[in-house]
């Protein structure tokens, strides 16, 4: 996690820090988590659902939306495609 992540997790990050981040090198694939106006927080809850953390946090009848939607289904495209 970056250092403003940390520190400012409503921030919204550069396309640079999402790179960083995500771990995403596509720079296409990380503008578009960067167009979906996410905050840290939000990207980071996102990579948690991607990862599964979601349901083993019991947190499995809670479904997402918004921009938390919209960035975990960017992260898994790109998982299907590597």
């Amino acid at each position: 996690m970056t250092r403003t992540a940390q520190s400012h997790p409503h921030a919204h990050p550069t396309l640079h820090e999402v790179m960083e981040l995500t771990g995403i090198e596509d720079p296409v694939r990380a503008s578009r988590i960067l167009a979906t106006g996410a905050t840290f927080a939000e990207i980071e809850q996102a990579m948690l659902w991607a990862r599964g953390a979601g349901e083993r946090l019991g947190e499995e009848e809670r479904p997402l939306a918004g921009r938390i939607a919209a960035v975990y289904d960017i992260l898994l495209e790109e998982e299907e495609t590597d």
